[in-house]
Protein backbone atom coordinates (compact mmCIF):
# COMPACT_ATOMS: atom_id res chain seq x y z
CA UNK A 1 0.00 0.00 0.00
CA UNK A 2 2.90 2.31 0.68
CA UNK A 3 3.85 2.50 -3.03
CA UNK A 4 0.41 3.66 -4.12
CA UNK A 5 0.70 7.49 -2.00
CA UNK A 6 3.54 8.41 -4.08
CA UNK A 7 0.75 7.38 -7.10
CA UNK A 8 -1.99 9.19 -6.21
CA UNK A 9 -0.12 12.28 -5.25
CA UNK A 10 1.65 12.37 -8.30
CA UNK A 11 -1.71 12.00 -10.13
CA UNK A 12 -3.04 14.96 -8.27
CA UNK A 13 -0.15 16.84 -8.47
CA UNK A 14 -0.22 15.83 -12.84
CA UNK A 15 -3.48 16.76 -13.13
CA UNK A 16 -3.19 20.11 -11.18
CA UNK A 17 -0.14 21.09 -13.35
CA UNK A 18 -1.92 20.36 -16.48
CA UNK A 19 -5.00 22.51 -15.76
CA UNK A 20 -2.58 25.23 -14.33
CA UNK A 21 -0.77 25.13 -17.71
CA UNK A 22 -3.57 25.24 -19.37
CA UNK A 23 -5.35 27.97 -17.47
CA UNK A 24 -2.08 30.07 -17.72
CA UNK A 25 -2.31 30.26 -21.64
CA UNK A 26 -6.33 30.70 -21.76
CA UNK A 27 -6.37 34.36 -21.71
CA UNK A 28 -2.82 34.77 -23.82
CA UNK A 29 -3.80 32.71 -26.90
CA UNK A 30 -5.95 35.15 -28.46
CA UNK A 31 -3.84 37.77 -27.47
CA UNK A 32 -0.79 35.69 -29.71
CA UNK A 33 -2.68 34.75 -32.23
CA UNK A 34 -3.63 38.69 -33.06
CA UNK A 35 0.07 39.55 -32.89
CA UNK A 36 0.18 36.82 -35.78
CA UNK A 37 -2.20 38.05 -37.51
CA UNK A 38 -0.52 40.98 -38.72
CA UNK A 39 -2.07 41.53 -42.32
CA UNK A 40 -5.93 41.29 -41.47
CA UNK A 41 -6.57 41.64 -37.87
CA UNK A 42 -9.88 40.17 -37.70
CA UNK A 43 -8.72 37.21 -39.37
CA UNK A 44 -7.55 36.33 -35.78
CA UNK A 45 -10.89 35.53 -34.51
CA UNK A 46 -11.33 32.84 -37.28
CA UNK A 47 -8.05 31.45 -36.93
CA UNK A 48 -8.25 31.08 -33.07
CA UNK A 49 -11.73 29.02 -34.01
CA UNK A 50 -10.03 26.64 -36.58
CA UNK A 51 -7.07 26.32 -34.11
CA UNK A 52 -9.17 25.31 -31.29
CA UNK A 53 -11.27 23.08 -33.66
CA UNK A 54 -8.42 21.22 -34.43
CA UNK A 55 -6.99 20.95 -30.79
CA UNK A 56 -10.67 19.19 -30.14
CA UNK A 57 -10.76 17.01 -33.24
CA UNK A 58 -7.86 15.79 -32.14
CA UNK A 59 -8.15 15.11 -28.60
CA UNK A 60 -11.47 13.62 -29.34
CA UNK A 61 -9.23 10.98 -31.98
CA UNK A 62 -6.52 10.39 -29.90
CA UNK A 63 -8.10 10.18 -26.21
CA UNK A 64 -9.43 6.21 -26.71
CA UNK A 65 -6.75 5.50 -28.21
CA UNK A 66 -4.19 6.40 -25.24
CA UNK A 67 -6.75 4.72 -23.42
CA UNK A 68 -6.39 1.49 -25.52
CA UNK A 69 -2.54 2.00 -25.43
CA UNK A 70 -2.34 2.31 -21.87
CA UNK A 71 -4.40 -0.50 -21.52
CA UNK A 72 -1.99 -2.55 -23.41
CA UNK A 73 1.19 -1.23 -22.38
CA UNK A 74 0.52 0.54 -18.93
CA UNK A 75 -0.26 3.72 -17.55
CA UNK A 76 2.95 4.75 -16.70
CA UNK A 77 4.71 4.80 -20.49
CA UNK A 78 1.53 6.31 -21.92
CA UNK A 79 1.40 9.25 -19.51
CA UNK A 80 4.92 10.27 -19.39
CA UNK A 81 4.60 10.53 -23.22
CA UNK A 82 1.44 12.32 -22.92
CA UNK A 83 3.47 14.76 -20.38
CA UNK A 84 6.50 15.06 -22.70
CA UNK A 85 4.45 16.13 -25.45
CA UNK A 86 2.42 18.77 -23.65
CA UNK A 87 6.07 19.97 -22.63
CA UNK A 88 6.80 20.30 -26.09
CA UNK A 89 4.18 21.87 -27.33
CA UNK A 90 4.24 24.70 -25.25
CA UNK A 91 7.81 25.38 -26.12
CA UNK A 92 6.63 25.40 -29.91
CA UNK A 93 4.12 28.08 -28.66
CA UNK A 94 6.57 30.04 -26.87
CA UNK A 95 8.47 30.27 -29.97
CA UNK A 96 6.20 30.19 -33.07
CA UNK A 97 6.69 32.60 -35.39
CA UNK A 98 3.87 32.05 -37.63
CA UNK A 99 0.00 30.95 -37.27
CA UNK A 100 1.28 27.67 -39.12
CA UNK A 101 3.45 27.38 -36.80
CA UNK A 102 0.84 27.99 -33.55
CA UNK A 103 -1.83 25.71 -35.59
CA UNK A 104 0.80 22.61 -35.42
CA UNK A 105 1.47 23.57 -31.82
CA UNK A 106 -2.23 23.31 -31.00
CA UNK A 107 -2.57 19.85 -32.89
CA UNK A 108 0.03 18.60 -30.38
CA UNK A 109 -1.59 19.71 -27.67
CA UNK A 110 -4.57 17.97 -28.99
CA UNK A 111 -3.12 14.81 -29.20
CA UNK A 112 -1.41 15.12 -25.81
CA UNK A 113 -4.09 16.68 -23.53
CA UNK A 114 -5.98 13.88 -24.03
CA UNK A 115 -3.51 12.11 -20.96
CA UNK A 116 -6.21 12.68 -18.20
CA UNK A 117 -7.82 9.35 -19.89
CA UNK A 118 -5.07 7.25 -18.54
CA UNK A 119 -4.34 9.17 -15.72
CA UNK A 120 -7.99 8.91 -14.49
CA UNK A 121 -7.28 5.00 -15.57
CA UNK A 122 -4.14 5.44 -13.17
CA UNK A 123 -6.56 6.51 -10.02
CA UNK A 124 -8.46 3.72 -10.71
CA UNK A 125 -5.97 1.25 -10.98
CA UNK A 126 -4.52 1.72 -7.38
CA UNK A 127 -7.86 2.71 -5.90
CA UNK A 128 -10.44 0.61 -4.02
CA UNK A 129 -13.96 0.78 -5.20
CA UNK A 130 -15.03 2.28 -2.08
CA UNK A 131 -12.67 4.99 -2.23
CA UNK A 132 -12.67 5.97 -5.85
CA UNK A 133 -15.52 8.69 -6.03
CA UNK A 134 -13.50 10.39 -2.82
CA UNK A 135 -10.33 9.96 -4.97
CA UNK A 136 -11.57 11.50 -7.81
CA UNK A 137 -13.34 14.09 -6.01
CA UNK A 138 -9.74 15.56 -5.17
CA UNK A 139 -9.06 15.50 -8.07
CA UNK A 140 -11.75 17.59 -9.93
CA UNK A 141 -11.51 20.03 -7.14
CA UNK A 142 -7.63 19.90 -7.76
CA UNK A 143 -8.11 20.66 -11.17
CA UNK A 144 -10.72 23.50 -10.36
CA UNK A 145 -8.32 25.18 -8.02
CA UNK A 146 -5.71 25.34 -10.92
CA UNK A 147 -8.12 26.80 -13.26
CA UNK A 148 -8.95 29.77 -11.36
CA UNK A 149 -5.32 30.59 -10.32
CA UNK A 150 -4.06 29.76 -14.18
CA UNK A 151 -5.61 32.34 -15.80
CA UNK A 152 -4.73 35.63 -13.49
CA UNK A 153 -1.41 34.15 -13.55
CA UNK A 154 -1.38 34.25 -17.45
CA UNK A 155 -3.12 37.57 -17.73
CA UNK A 156 -0.05 39.35 -14.79
CA UNK A 157 2.72 36.90 -16.60
CA UNK A 158 1.60 38.22 -20.27
CA UNK A 159 1.81 41.96 -19.39
CA UNK A 160 5.44 41.16 -18.95
CA UNK A 161 6.18 39.24 -22.34
CA UNK A 162 3.62 37.81 -24.51
CA UNK A 163 5.34 34.58 -24.50
CA UNK A 164 6.36 34.15 -21.03
CA UNK A 165 3.06 32.23 -20.12
CA UNK A 166 4.13 29.89 -22.42
CA UNK A 167 7.50 29.19 -20.90
CA UNK A 168 6.22 29.39 -17.42
CA UNK A 169 3.51 26.34 -18.70
CA UNK A 170 6.35 24.45 -20.50
CA UNK A 171 8.34 24.43 -17.12
CA UNK A 172 5.31 23.48 -15.31
CA UNK A 173 4.65 20.25 -17.67
CA UNK A 174 8.88 19.50 -17.66
CA UNK A 175 8.94 19.46 -13.45
CA UNK A 176 5.69 17.41 -13.57
CA UNK A 177 7.82 14.81 -16.40
CA UNK A 178 11.03 14.88 -14.18
CA UNK A 179 8.53 14.52 -11.39
CA UNK A 180 6.43 11.10 -12.54
CA UNK A 181 10.41 10.05 -14.25
CA UNK A 182 11.50 9.44 -10.38
CA UNK A 183 8.40 9.33 -8.62
CA UNK A 184 5.19 7.08 -10.69
CA UNK A 185 5.06 3.50 -10.36
CA UNK A 186 3.47 1.55 -12.90
CA UNK A 187 -0.10 0.79 -11.53
CA UNK A 188 -1.23 -2.37 -13.85
CA UNK A 189 0.88 -5.41 -14.26
CA UNK A 190 1.43 -7.26 -17.46
CA UNK A 191 -1.19 -9.84 -15.82
CA UNK A 192 -3.90 -7.53 -16.30
CA UNK A 193 -3.34 -6.12 -19.62
CA UNK A 194 -5.35 -6.44 -22.34
CA UNK A 195 -4.17 -6.53 -26.60
CA UNK A 196 -5.02 -3.01 -28.48
CA UNK A 197 -8.22 -2.98 -30.04
CA UNK A 198 -8.94 -0.03 -32.92
CA UNK A 199 -12.41 -1.19 -32.57
CA UNK A 200 -12.30 0.01 -29.12
CA UNK A 201 -10.67 3.15 -30.24
CA UNK A 202 -13.71 4.32 -32.04
CA UNK A 203 -14.92 7.66 -30.26
CA UNK A 204 -18.28 7.40 -31.76
CA UNK A 205 -19.34 3.87 -31.27
CA UNK A 206 -21.32 4.79 -28.25
CA UNK A 207 -23.33 7.71 -29.27
CA UNK A 208 -25.92 5.12 -30.14
CA UNK A 209 -27.12 4.70 -27.18
CA UNK A 210 -28.34 8.34 -27.27
CA UNK A 211 -30.76 7.29 -30.06
CA UNK A 212 -32.19 4.64 -27.81
CA UNK A 213 -34.96 6.42 -26.87
CA UNK A 214 -36.67 10.10 -27.74
CA UNK A 215 -35.94 11.24 -23.92
CA UNK A 216 -31.95 10.11 -24.31
CA UNK A 217 -32.07 12.18 -27.91
CA UNK A 218 -33.59 15.24 -25.98
CA UNK A 219 -30.33 15.15 -22.93
CA UNK A 220 -27.63 14.78 -25.72
CA UNK A 221 -28.87 17.10 -27.99
CA UNK A 222 -28.92 19.12 -24.54
CA UNK A 223 -25.11 18.21 -23.75
CA UNK A 224 -24.13 18.99 -27.00
CA UNK A 225 -25.86 22.40 -26.67
CA UNK A 226 -24.33 23.10 -23.46
CA UNK A 227 -20.83 22.93 -24.89
CA UNK A 228 -21.59 24.43 -28.16
CA UNK A 229 -22.51 27.37 -26.22
CA UNK A 230 -19.10 27.62 -23.86
CA UNK A 231 -17.44 27.90 -27.41
CA UNK A 232 -17.96 31.59 -27.84
CA UNK A 233 -16.33 32.05 -24.53
CA UNK A 234 -12.25 31.04 -25.31
CA UNK A 235 -12.98 32.29 -28.98
CA UNK A 236 -14.63 35.67 -28.32
CA UNK A 237 -14.48 36.94 -24.77
CA UNK A 238 -10.77 38.17 -24.73
CA UNK A 239 -11.22 39.78 -28.03
CA UNK A 240 -14.93 41.39 -27.58
CA UNK A 241 -13.62 43.02 -24.44
CA UNK A 242 -10.79 44.24 -26.11
CA UNK A 243 -12.86 45.99 -28.18
CA UNK A 244 -15.52 47.37 -26.74
CA UNK A 245 -14.47 48.17 -23.01
CA UNK A 246 -10.15 48.34 -23.76
CA UNK A 247 -9.20 45.16 -21.32
CA UNK A 248 -5.54 44.56 -20.55
CA UNK A 249 -4.67 40.87 -20.25
CA UNK A 250 -5.08 41.46 -16.29
CA UNK A 251 -8.47 42.25 -16.56
CA UNK A 252 -9.38 39.39 -19.08
CA UNK A 253 -7.71 36.69 -16.59
CA UNK A 254 -9.30 37.87 -14.19
CA UNK A 255 -12.70 37.74 -15.09
CA UNK A 256 -11.37 34.17 -16.54
CA UNK A 257 -10.38 33.60 -12.70
CA UNK A 258 -14.08 34.70 -11.48
CA UNK A 259 -16.22 32.55 -14.25
CA UNK A 260 -13.88 29.40 -13.00
CA UNK A 261 -13.93 29.86 -9.34
CA UNK A 262 -17.70 30.18 -9.34
CA UNK A 263 -18.00 26.33 -11.28
CA UNK A 264 -15.55 25.43 -8.68
CA UNK A 265 -18.05 26.88 -6.02
CA UNK A 266 -21.52 25.69 -7.91
CA UNK A 267 -19.95 22.16 -9.01
CA UNK A 268 -18.00 21.35 -5.25
CA UNK A 269 -20.78 22.75 -2.66
CA UNK A 270 -24.16 23.68 -4.23
CA UNK A 271 -25.01 21.24 -6.98
CA UNK A 272 -25.78 18.13 -5.01
CA UNK A 273 -27.73 20.30 -2.38
CA UNK A 274 -29.90 22.02 -5.38
CA UNK A 275 -30.06 18.66 -7.00
CA UNK A 276 -30.99 16.93 -3.91
CA UNK A 277 -34.35 19.67 -3.30
CA UNK A 278 -35.27 20.43 -6.48
CA UNK A 279 -34.66 17.63 -8.90
CA UNK A 280 -32.35 16.98 -11.94
CA UNK A 281 -34.60 18.57 -14.23
CA UNK A 282 -35.09 21.63 -12.93
CA UNK A 283 -31.27 21.86 -12.03
CA UNK A 284 -30.59 21.44 -15.57
CA UNK A 285 -33.08 24.68 -16.40
CA UNK A 286 -32.10 26.65 -13.85
CA UNK A 287 -27.93 26.40 -15.02
CA UNK A 288 -29.57 26.66 -18.88
CA UNK A 289 -31.24 29.82 -17.67
CA UNK A 290 -28.31 31.45 -16.04
CA UNK A 291 -25.76 30.50 -18.92
CA UNK A 292 -28.64 32.37 -21.31
CA UNK A 293 -28.42 35.42 -18.51
CA UNK A 294 -24.59 35.68 -18.37
CA UNK A 295 -24.45 35.28 -21.96
CA UNK A 296 -26.92 38.14 -22.80
CA UNK A 297 -24.41 40.09 -20.79
CA UNK A 298 -21.71 39.59 -22.75
CA UNK A 299 -23.36 40.25 -25.47
CA UNK A 300 -25.15 43.78 -24.86
CA UNK A 301 -23.74 45.05 -21.97
CA UNK A 302 -23.19 48.71 -21.95
CA UNK A 303 -20.27 48.94 -19.44
CA UNK A 304 -17.43 46.89 -18.33
CA UNK A 305 -18.49 46.41 -14.74
CA UNK A 306 -21.21 44.27 -15.71
CA UNK A 307 -18.86 41.78 -17.46
CA UNK A 308 -18.17 40.65 -13.84
CA UNK A 309 -21.92 40.10 -13.17
CA UNK A 310 -21.96 38.12 -16.37
CA UNK A 311 -19.18 35.73 -15.08
CA UNK A 312 -20.76 34.98 -12.36
CA UNK A 313 -24.46 34.22 -13.63
CA UNK A 314 -22.53 31.95 -16.74
CA UNK A 315 -19.97 29.95 -13.58
CA UNK A 316 -23.57 29.30 -11.94
CA UNK A 317 -24.51 27.82 -15.28
CA UNK A 318 -22.36 24.83 -14.19
CA UNK A 319 -24.93 23.46 -12.48
CA UNK A 320 -26.27 21.94 -15.59
CA UNK A 321 -23.57 19.61 -16.22
CA UNK A 322 -24.22 16.88 -13.36
CA UNK A 323 -27.36 16.67 -13.71
CA UNK A 324 -27.09 16.16 -17.14
CA UNK A 325 -25.27 13.46 -16.21
CA UNK A 326 -27.13 12.14 -13.32
CA UNK A 327 -30.10 12.02 -15.88
CA UNK A 328 -28.48 10.00 -18.52
CA UNK A 329 -27.03 8.04 -15.98
CA UNK A 330 -30.19 6.67 -14.69
CA UNK A 331 -31.21 5.09 -18.17
CA UNK A 332 -28.71 2.80 -18.40
CA UNK A 333 -27.65 -0.34 -16.82
CA UNK A 334 -25.44 -1.09 -14.55
CA UNK A 335 -22.63 -2.63 -17.34
CA UNK A 336 -23.85 0.32 -19.64
CA UNK A 337 -22.53 3.21 -17.51
CA UNK A 338 -19.38 3.76 -19.14
CA UNK A 339 -21.08 3.61 -22.52
CA UNK A 340 -23.45 6.31 -21.25
CA UNK A 341 -20.51 8.54 -20.06
CA UNK A 342 -18.22 7.56 -23.37
CA UNK A 343 -21.43 8.64 -25.33
CA UNK A 344 -21.53 11.87 -23.37
CA UNK A 345 -18.05 12.38 -23.89
CA UNK A 346 -18.28 11.85 -27.55
CA UNK A 347 -20.94 14.49 -27.95
CA UNK A 348 -19.26 17.37 -26.09
CA UNK A 349 -16.13 16.53 -28.79
CA UNK A 350 -18.05 17.13 -31.83
CA UNK A 351 -19.25 20.46 -30.10
CA UNK A 352 -15.48 21.38 -28.96
CA UNK A 353 -14.81 20.91 -32.59
CA UNK A 354 -18.03 23.14 -34.39
CA UNK A 355 -18.34 25.60 -31.66
CA UNK A 356 -15.23 27.13 -31.96
CA UNK A 357 -15.18 27.56 -36.07
CA UNK A 358 -18.78 28.75 -35.42
CA UNK A 359 -18.06 31.62 -32.80
CA UNK A 360 -14.72 32.77 -34.75
CA UNK A 361 -16.55 33.23 -38.33
CA UNK A 362 -19.59 35.20 -36.33
CA UNK A 363 -17.15 37.29 -34.00
CA UNK A 364 -15.43 38.07 -37.31
CA UNK A 365 -17.94 39.34 -39.49
CA UNK A 366 -20.24 41.34 -36.37
CA UNK A 367 -16.95 43.33 -35.59
CA UNK A 368 -16.57 44.50 -38.80
CA UNK A 369 -17.63 48.84 -38.56
CA UNK A 370 -20.56 48.27 -39.98
CA UNK A 371 -24.42 48.86 -39.21
CA UNK A 372 -24.53 45.50 -37.36
CA UNK A 373 -21.26 46.07 -35.73
CA UNK A 374 -21.78 43.89 -32.60
CA UNK A 375 -18.49 41.91 -30.82
CA UNK A 376 -20.62 40.08 -28.54
CA UNK A 377 -22.70 38.64 -31.46
CA UNK A 378 -21.06 35.14 -30.46
CA UNK A 379 -22.68 35.40 -27.02
CA UNK A 380 -26.61 35.26 -28.98
CA UNK A 381 -25.46 31.90 -30.20
CA UNK A 382 -25.14 30.65 -26.83
CA UNK A 383 -28.02 32.36 -24.95
CA UNK A 384 -30.07 30.57 -27.98
CA UNK A 385 -28.68 27.37 -27.49
CA UNK A 386 -29.38 27.33 -23.70
CA UNK A 387 -32.87 28.48 -24.36
CA UNK A 388 -33.54 25.85 -26.62
CA UNK A 389 -32.18 23.52 -23.81
CA UNK A 390 -34.58 24.56 -21.54
CA UNK A 391 -36.94 23.80 -23.80
CA UNK A 392 -35.93 20.49 -24.27
CA UNK A 393 -35.71 19.35 -20.79
CA UNK A 394 -39.59 20.13 -20.29
CA UNK A 395 -40.32 17.87 -22.45
CA UNK A 396 -38.76 15.20 -20.50
CA UNK A 397 -40.35 12.21 -18.80
CA UNK A 398 -37.36 10.38 -17.26
CA UNK A 399 -38.31 8.68 -13.74
CA UNK A 400 -35.92 10.69 -11.53
CA UNK A 401 -36.41 14.16 -12.91
CA UNK A 402 -37.88 16.29 -10.17
CA UNK A 403 -40.56 18.69 -10.70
Amino acid sequence: MSSRKPAILFALIAMSLDALSVGIIIPVVPQLVKSLAHADPLFAPRALGIMMGAFALAQLFAAPILGGLSDRFGRRKVILISITGMTFDYVLTALAPTLGWLFFARIVAGLTAASVVSVNAYIADVTPPEKRAQRFGLVGAAIGGSFVLGPAMGGVLCVINLRLPFWVAAGLCGANLIYGIFVLPESLPPGRRRAFEWSRANPFASLKLLLATSDLTRLGTGWFLTWFGMGAFPVAFVYANIMRFAWNPVQNGIAIAVFGLTQVIVQALLARRFVTAFGERTAARVGYACTASGALIFALAPHAWMIWGGCVLSGCGSLTMPAIRAMVSSTATANRQGEAQGALSAVEGVSNIVAPLVAGEVFAIFSTHQAYYLPGAPFLLTAAAACTAIWLMGGLKLARIGA
